[in-house]
């Protein structure tokens, strides 16, 4: 062992019994780390954290299976003590290995000390999953002076040889071992506690755009890249209201992909006899594996959310009736999940010249404002956040599902709900560039004042919880 590493490991060993004094001297970062873990990831999951101390940010994300690893035995005999109910082992990180199926991976305020960053990450290969995220905190680097200064004035804890990595240079070892960073979240101006100057530096400036580079602690959130491709059944869901004459279209010029597909038409109280042009569609293609609904409720996310309850296949595909975008384009959608490149594909309009009535100005600059604000909202770059056109596989929709009661039933569209479910969850959003077409069949449903006056509100109130909570 290299003797810089023995000295990291001495020092971390010889001060265990030191930390949780450390941690309530500075209890105000801590509680700041806890929480964003915890809005990170969702209660019940299976968490492992790599440099877990006395183990208090593992217990503080809920998990149903934790196990916390340090290579401290002091430390892991406290957290033993403190959280009988988890798991906790000692050893190093940098050779630790797992069999367990792992949800999420804590990597918190350790890379710091890591002898070999791109090593850790390596071993880190070993044993993750297609599906496993790995959550990082880290220190900002322009607060180097700061901190240095903090620890000369007794206000935080030594620490020997840190290193000092930016995003970019995490990023960069990432991709060295096939990982690939999802998003990136900033918080924490001001690391003191004082009511007002919190309510100002930490809830409202540390959120904003530019500003938030300075903040002190950066969290990172990544997957590792996998390349196995293999094929997967398909639900593609029509939801429909007065399109009567796109039923048929949307099963002729749906190409043939997947392993098996399911249509599942749903219809929404018509009043032009689409719910029977569905059943005499049903009826003409008895090959197809068609499935007709009435919905229940009202609203396309009423519709999407009842036939995806229905649905059977491992994939979900939302193709609006109204066919703007071309069935035809379906394919390119199942090929960006199947091949690994996102976890939530969405459709994307606004790159391709349009034809003449596919969308109104006005509607234009809704769309960019609304892929402006929700790429700042989400931490991942959307061009068209109201592009029906969605797809996810099932078992992850049924995640979004356990999770959805943190923003709740809001969203009477579905496409909100979708994104702001899939954000939280850490899934990688990609999207697809299509051409918009101009209807064949009938008239938009979409009224541009009432119904984006109902998007900002749902903007609003999606950035108190997302961002500024």
């Amino acid at each position: 062992m290299e003797k810089g590493q023995q000295t990291i490991l001495d020092y971390f060993e010889n001060t265990a019994q030191q930390r949780d004094k450390w941690k309530k001297r500075n209890r105000f970062y801590q509680k700041t780390i806890e929480r964003q873990f915890a809005f990170i990831i969702p209660e019940g999951a299976t968490v492992l954290e790599l440099g877990c101390s006395t183990g208090d940010l593992l217990n503080a994300v809920k998990p149903a299976k934790g196990i916390g690893v340090d290579f401290s035995p002091t430390a892991i005999e406290i957290a033993k003590r403190k959280y009988p109910h988890l798991e906790f082992q000692v050893a190093d990180a940098l050779d630790f290995t797992s069999e367990l199926a792992i949800d999420y991976i804590i990597v918190s305020d350790l890379i710091t000390s890591l002898w070999d960053v791109q090593a850790f990450f390596r071993q880190l290969r070993s044993y993750v999953t297609p599906r496993t995220k790995i959550i990082i905190s880290s220190f900002n680097y322009i607060w180097e002076p700061v901190l240095k200064l903090g620890e000369m004035l007794g206000l935080k804890a030594k620490q020997p040889l840190p290193n000092w990595l930016t995003i970019k240079d995490i990023e960069n070892v990432l991709h060295l071992e096939n990982f690939e960073i999802i998003k990136v979240e900033r918080k924490l101006l001001f690391p003191k506690y004082i009511p007002v100057i919190n309510l100002i530096f930490n809830k409202f400036l540390a959120n904003l755009p530019g500003i938030n580079s300075l903040d002190l602690i950066q969290f990172i959130s990544a997957r590792p890249v996998y390349s196995e491709p293999k094929d997967f059944s398909v639900t593609v869901v029509v939801p429909a209201r007065n399109e009567k004459g796109n039923m048929e279209n949307a099963i002729k010029r749906t190409p043939q992909f997947g392993s098996h597909q399911e249509f599942i038409f749903i219809e929404g109280h018509s009043n032009d006899g689409t719910y029977e042009e569905m059943l005499r569609v049903q009826k003409a293609y008895p090959e197809v594996d068609m499935k007709v609904m009435r919905q229940t409720g009202k609203g396309k996310g009423n519709a999407v959310r009842e036939a995806f309850d229905a649905a059977t296949c491992d994939i979900l595909m939302i193709l609006d009736a109204d066919l703007t975008t071309p069935p035809e384009d379906m394919p390119k959608f199942y090929d960006a999940l199947r091949n690994n490149k996102g976890e939530f594909i969405n459709g994307c309009r606004l790159v391709y010249p349009m034809e003449k009535e596919a969308m109104r100005f006005l509607n234009y600059l809704g769309n960019k404002f609304f892929g402006w604000f929700f790429s700042y909202l989400l931490g991942q770059r959307l061009k068209d956040t109201l592009c029906g056109t969605k797809v996810l596989f099932r078992n992850d929709y049924e995640k979004i599902i356990a999770n959805r009661k943190y923003f709740g039933d809001f969203d009477p569209f579905g496409d909100f709900d979708l994104l702001f479910g899939a954000a939280k969850l850490n899934l990688k959003i990609t999207e697809v560039t299509v051409r918009y077409r101009d209807r064949e069949y009938g008239s938009t449903q979409i009224s541009r004042f009432s119904h984006g006056w109902l998007l900002i509100k749902m903007s609003l109130f999606a950035a108190r919880k997302i961002k500024f909570k």
